[in-house]
């Protein structure tokens, strides 16, 4: 399938649901909405130019995925074929405890965004949060002060238009910083190509390990396995008050209704699943190759392979830019993160599940192409140096698997009406 337009990303199955496209529009041609499948999708409210639609598909992260270039590398700076950029390597939590145990890890992030605040490197913070109207959902949030970056601690698992502030901020002459999933930083390093507002404004892009955006059903389902209907809930809480911390339902006859970290994502016999959307499952990157610090968890170790049991909050800190290396150092020294060292092999052993993920990524890529489905222009991204060091026997499988996929209809979508 040809991408010509906008509208053959949302077709294809190629959307992040970033909202990107309906900030640099504005809300009168673009809106964010969700589908039927409960994904965020734009809504289209009239026909771009030619221009426009065509510089959109330059920015948009569904259709161009540009990763690190090795040419443009930082000193001091390693690319390494499966982790990308990598200039540092700790273990990181917050230094207020209580930021630590509201938080869905160590807090990392949300010191860093503490940080960067209180000390007027930024004026503002670009992040999402959990939506006050309806708790399930997820809101894009802009934060100005400390106590607002708190309140938007805590992962959400599900659907978010995250940028949809971006060009506002960038014309009132805002300074600020972006805290997102890894697709969600592309668009902005997208943007900077076109736009130099964005490296005066946007000193700081800081991210995550993205396990891949589920629809918003899955907190539907499971809101109505404890016996709650959509509107009976107050509050729904993915992570934190601990580590991992529970899925935590709150409903508005005060009952309330806990679930474990195993028990959520682990249970094959829980009524839901982790239906991430098509486009992150052929995901070029996602480990925040692009961001200045990607802080995933720090899962504690039993044999070589990850815990969940409820311990202090840990992250990685895995710097990628000097920018974040610099960023991290004046953090701890401000007294707002803690660290400690990590070894290469213990990020290995934590994040196996990313090592596979990119180690399959070329023979998804070969499946877009077989199957001649919609694919996002990838590049910079090591497709074939990682071809050579993966296992033949995953690479099949991860081909079959992306084919059946396809041909069953999952990279097909409906554009939603306005």
């Amino acid at each position: 399938m040809e991408i010509v337009g906008l509208r053959d990303v949302v077709a294809g199955g190629l959307c992040t649901g970033c909202g990107i496209c309906a900030s640099l529009t504005g809300s009168e041609h673009i809106q964010m909405r969700l589908s039927e499948a409960g994904h965020m999708r734009p809504v289209f409210l009239g026909e771009l130019g030619a221009d426009e639609d065509a510089r959109l598909l330059q920015v948009c992260p569904g259709a161009t995925a540009c990763g690190p270039a090795a040419g443009s590398l930082e000193p001091d700076t390693t690319l390494d074929p499966i982790w990308g950029p990598m200039r540092g390597l700790t273990r990181g939590w917050a230094a207020d405890p209580e930021v630590r145990h509201r938080a869905a890890a160590g807090g990392a992030l949300t010191a860093l965004a503490c940080f960067l605040l209180h000390s007027r490197r930024v004026d503002a913070v670009v992040h999402v949060r959990a939506s006050i109207e309806s708790p399930m959902l997820t809101d894009a949030h802009v934060s100005t002060t400390v106590e607002e970056a708190i309140q938007g601690a805590q992962s959400r698992y599900g659907p978010a238009a995250p940028l949809l502030h971006v060009r506002r901020l960038l014309d009132e002459g805002t300074r600020f910083a972006v805290i997102a999933k890894p697709c969600d930083i592309a668009a902005i390093r997208n943007l900077a190509r076109h736009d130099p507002r964005v490296e005066r404004q946007v000193p700081y892009l800081l991210s995550i390990f993205c396990g891949g955006v589920p629809s918003s059903l899955t907190a539907e389902k499971i809101a109505r396995y404890h016996g709650l209907a959509p509107g009976e809930v107050s509050l729904f809480g993915w992570r934190g008050e601990g580590w991992p911390g529970p899925t935590h339902i709150e409903a508005t006859d005060g009952s309330s209704f806990d679930l474990t970290y195993e028990q959520t994502w682990f249970d094959d016999s829980a009524p839901w699943g982790y239906d991430v959307q098509w486009r992150c499952k052929i995901c070029p990157d996602a480990i925040g190759e692009l961001a200045d610090v990607a802080c995933p968890d720090g899962w504690l170790l039993d044999d070589g392979e990850p815990m969940h049991e409820e311990a202090p909050g840990v992250n990685v800190v895995l710097e990628r830019t000097e920018a974040g290396s610099e960023l991290v150092a004046a953090a701890i020294a401000g007294g707002y993160l803690c660290s400690a060292p990590l070894a290469r092999k213990d990020l290995e052993a934590m994040h196996a599940d990313h090592r596979k993920r990119k180690m399959g990524e070329p023979a998804r890529l070969a499946a877009l192409e077989e199957t001649e489905a919609a694919s996002p222009l990838v590049e910079d991204y090591r497709i074939e140096e990682v071809r050579e060091l993966a296992d033949p026997e995953l690479l099949e499988s991860q081909f079959e698997g992306a084919v059946r996929r396809i041909r069953a209809g999952q990279a097909e979508e409906t554009l939603l009406a306005p």
